[in-house]
């Protein structure tokens, strides 16, 4: 361990004074390490409530006995999960199955979109999840996730109104803890845990990775502050997983504010780079790099990992990188990939498919002219291309060829999933595209973009920062010439 930083000991002091803390802590800040400062200077007994189990592995090998590391789920299987462990070790079925076996077995008509019974079903049990993840007590129809097609605010009520009573259904199915036709999954007893209203016992409590925190997860750990001292630790300018049900909790929560801004993991040049990214992401925080570090920022030939930012990008890089003869990688495996070209297949056969992102799509020329011609389409322009290019079959034979990290010339991967993550050297895939042009020009007569979003300035954030010693902005290239640039 390094000697503390003036930010790392004025936290250890701050939590020796008993306050609910925030601590803001930028990409490879320590905050790990900060955390076990906390920890290590006080007998009380503590929990590290951790993001994934391999971050609590990871940490009960660096706090102290006094502190015990595990997931939120963990602790939830613990108090309340167990009863459902027969459950839990259910076979994998398709979405119609489970559908078929609550009583969906017709298709509905909402508007001029015909909803098949597959889709349907598929729906009910992401209405589920969705309640899973939120803090409230009922199902409601907010918990409706949204399909491509039904986008206005009737056609969302009506798909509420069919779904609504399947889900409940659902829900009372999976409160059976010896048997029922929905497969159980961990977020059910979790969700089951929180409605319990629990207790957890210690002196103080560690939520890391706090800005993607799900509302049934905030509401159990701000629930605690009245027995125990609590500290959220994260980086808002983080926060990308809202299009699941997380929510960065930190910025409202009530609690003394403290930052890491010190990046041990790269250089100067390489936080000029970030920082550029938490200007345009109005993030609290701006990093500074570590001297010693040396940090590089163009063009990378043979870059130890490329990061995309959807499953249709990282397709795409596998496929490219595999014909050029390197021996790839993808975090997670290629199971995402075979999904979406599984899909395909099932369009271009002439069959309809569940898969979330092409499930209204009647047809593989349906989806060609959405992804050519609405501009709500064009994330589906490669993967249209791709698919049109290769086929579906190459892309199953290409899922098979790719190998283990371990041997692999360079991993491929979306930014979501390298959260977290380091590499050596790092190239951004070509799949971030630029903010689309306003009907304004400049001096010039050049079209004005429209400002970066909040939602891409973050992912782009959480890209450039895997990098430690050579960074390739690549698809992000085009910030160079963006007018308004973070200060």
């Amino acid at each position: 361990m390094h000697t503390p930083t003036d930010e790392q000991a004025h936290a250890v002091d701050a939590f020796r004074g008993g306050h609910h803390l925030v601590l803001q802590a930028g990409a490879g800040t320590g905050k790990t390490s900060t955390l076990g400062l906390l920890a290590a200077g006080t007998p009380r007994r503590g929990r590290y409530l951790a993001f994934n189990k391999d971050i609590a592995r990871d940490a009960a090998a660096r706090f102290p006995r006094t502190v015990t590391c595990k997931t939120a789920h963990a602790t939830a299987y613990a108090a309340l999960g167990h009863r459902y462990t027969s459950r839990l070790g259910s076979p994998r079925q398709p979405a119609w199955k489970t559908g078929q076996a609550l009583g969906i077995t017709r298709p509905v008509r909402i508007g001029n979109q015909e909803v098949s019974s597959r889709t349907l079903s598929h729906t009910v049990l992401r209405t589920v999840s969705r309640y899973c993840h939120s803090a409230d007590r009922t199902l409601a129809r907010h918990h409706v996730p949204p399909l491509r097609g039904l986008n206005t605010a009737g056609a969302h009520t009506e798909l509420a109104q069919q779904v609504l009573p399947f889900a409940r259904k659902a829900w009372n199915d999976l409160q059976n803890p010896e048997q029922g036709v929905v497969r159980f999954e961990h977020d059910h007893y979790l969700k089951m845990w929180a409605l319990t209203e629990p207790r957890i016992e210690a002196d103080f409590l560690l939520l890391d990775e706090a800005q993607d925190t799900n509302p049934v997860l905030e509401e159990v750990f701000t629930a605690q502050r009245t027995n125990a001292q609590l500290v959220m630790v994260g980086d808002s300018a983080q926060a990308i997983y809202g299009w699941r049900g997380a929510r960065d909790v930190m910025t409202g929560f009530d609690a003394t504010p403290l930052t890491l801004t010190r990046s041990f993991r790269f250089g100067p040049l390489l936080a000029e780079e970030a920082n550029r990214w938490l200007g345009l992401a109005e993030a609290p925080i701006r990093l500074t790099g570590t001297e010693a570090i040396a940090t590089e920022v163009g063009p990378v030939q043979r870059p130890d990992a490329v990061l995309c930012r959807t499953n249709i990008g990282a397709m795409t890089e596998v496929m490219q990188l595999l014909t050029a003869g390197r021996r790839v990688a993808l975090t997670r495996g290629g199971s995402q990939l075979a999904s979406l070209a599984l899909a395909a297949r099932d369009l271009k056969d002439g069959r309809r498919t569940s898969h979330p992102e092409l499930v209204l799509f009647p047809s593989w020329g349906e989806l060609q002219d959405y992804a050519a011609h609405d501009p709500a389409g064009r994330d589906l322009q490669p993967f249209a291309d791709l698919i049109d290019t290769h086929g579906p079959d190459a892309i199953l034979t290409a899922v098979d060829q790719l190998i283990d990290e371990t041997h692999a010339d360079v991993t491929v991967s979306t930014a979501h999933t390298a959260k977290g993550r380091e590499w050596p050297t790092v190239r951004i895939g070509n799949d971030f595209p630029p903010p689309k042009d306003t009907d304004q020009h400049d001096d010039q007569g050049r079209p004005i973009p429209e400002p970066v979003s909040d939602t891409d300035a973050r992912l782009a954030y959480v890209a450039v920062t895997r990098a430690r010693h050579h960074l390739d902005l690549g698809g992000l290239s085009w910030i160079n010439d963006h007018p308004v640039l973070a200060s």
